[in-house]
Formats: structure tokens, sequence, C-alpha cells
């Protein structure tokens, strides 16, 4: 049992789904690191206590925790590309990076966690208390399946597998066994919207976690955010990984996916 949890918040619904979720499972204290910038203020009310920080204040960000008696905190939400590229760096940051031969989201998270490890606060998988929200396998919202989208979500998969192996991206978007949409650095929606241009409706979205990927700090996720780009992008179907892709918003997205007539599908192992 978690009764004092740190919360890194990013951008976006994850924050405050976590929050709810970890109160439900019996968390009492919840101390939020939060960004300027990135993090919606409206979270303030739904934690304990809030400390706010720019990116790159990696010092901050481990004392935040670290004198509060904070044992265990859980990354949530999304920083902006363009902050990550343009932040300012701290001492302890500034160290942390000398170190790294490269410089991606998964050396330096990595190297965040280790920071947390040694002030004695333990970074947990990002899914902790996020267990019924995550994808079923099947469809689990939206109208059934034809064969040849399910052939496309079979050709997809494999194509996304093979770009997420590479670290390029986590989302294609395909149709009539035919790559539109290769993700890149512009993030999954943009990825949706020029993929659906390409496609001219019934085009097929695929997210797919990386192998060996590290769940503490990189969890794919749809919500009503990614309904909406593939309502605008005319898609028809949107795949993804069960038991390993967080679906926010639960209720909302499933709504949308009705409203839209979008299919969302989970595959299963």
């Amino acid at each position: 049992m978690i009764s004092s949890l740190g919360i890194i918040v990013g951008s976006g619904v994850y924050p405050f789904v976590l929050a709810k979720a970890a109160r439900a499972a019996g968390v009492s204290r919840i101390v939020a690191a939060a960004f300027e910038g990135e993090t919606d203020p409206k979270l303030a009310e739904m934690v304990d206590e809030i400390e706010w920080m720019r990116v790159g204040q990696l010092g901050r960000l481990v004392r935040a925790f670290a004198s509060r008696g904070i044992g265990h905190a859980i990354m949530a939400g999304q920083i902006a590309p363009s902050n990550l590229f343009h932040f300012r760096p701290d001492l302890k940051a500034l160290v942390v990076l000398a170190r790294l031969r490269e410089r991606n989201a998964e050396t330096i998270f990595g190297a965040i966690a280790d920071e947390l490890a040694k002030a004695g606060v333990e970074l947990l998988l990002a899914t902790t208390f996020m267990d019924e929200h995550l994808a079923q396998p099947g469809v689990f919202a939206g109208p059934r399946l034809v064969r040849r989208e399910e052939e496309d979500i079979q050709f997809g998969f494999g194509i996304a597998k093979e770009v997420s192996r590479l670290d390029i991206g986590q989302t294609v978007v395909v149709k009539k066994g035919t790559v539109l949409a290769v993700e890149g650095f512009e993030g999954t929606n943009e990825a949706i919207l020029r993929g659906g241009q390409l496609g001219k409706g019934g085009a097929i979205v695929i997210k797919v976690s990386k192998p060996n990927q590290d769940f503490r700090f990189d969890v794919p996720v749809i919500g009503p955010i990614t309904l909406e780009n593939a309502a605008k992008a005319q898609i028809r179907v949107i795949a993804v990984e069960a038991g390993r892709t967080l679906v926010l918003d639960r209720e909302r997205t499933e709504e949308m996916a009705a409203q839209f007539k979008i299919s969302l599908y989970g595959v299963g192992k």
C-alpha cells in the first residue's frame, strides 16, 4: 500500500485520471511536481501540494519529493517536444546530460529515474493504479471490423513495430496495404491528420509500444483528443496494443468512437 505519491506532471488529462485512480486505490497524499507552460493549473485542486518549476530544473524536481518524504513517484502527461529542446537545464541536469552518450527521451528519462532513486524516490510504472484504463483485446468501442480492416491492422502492426524499434515513432496510418504516414517528431495527432488527408477517408491508425519499452515514463495513450483528430481525418479504425495502451477519459472516448463511427481495437498478444 502506497500512502504518499509524487506525480511528475506534464500536459493533458492523464495526470487528472491518475490522481483520481490513486485516490481510489487508497493514496492519501499526493505531491505534484508541475511545469510552467505544461501543467494545467486546475490539477492543484486534486493534489495536496504542488510545486511549480521550469522544464530542466532536475535538482528542484528531486528536492520537491525527497524533502517531503515521498518514496514513490509516477510520470504522467507529456512535455511539448519544443520545450525538451529549448529548456534551461540547472547544474544537476547539466551534469546528468554530460554523462549521456545518446540524448533521447529514453536515456534522459532513465537518467532522471536514476537521480530520483539516489534520493530514495522509486519511479513506478506509469500504468500503476491504471489497470481499468488499459485497452482490452478486440473491438472495445465503435463498429465491428470488416475483413479488409483486419488485414490492414495486421499489416500496419508489423510496420509500426519495426518503426518503433528504430525509435522513429510508434504510430502508422495505412489504407488497403499502403503506408500513408509514419509518426516522427511531430507526434501522433499530426501523423493522424497527415495520413487521413492522404487517404481521403477510411484509413487505419495503428499505435504500438516499443520493444523493451520502459513503462515508467513512456506509455502509449489515446483519448478524446485522439478521437477528435481521427474524426477530422476521417479515420475508420484506431488499433492499439491491448494491455499496453492507456485509454484516458474512457467513457468520453468510447462515446466519441460511437458518435464518429470509429472502431477502437485492441491487438491481443
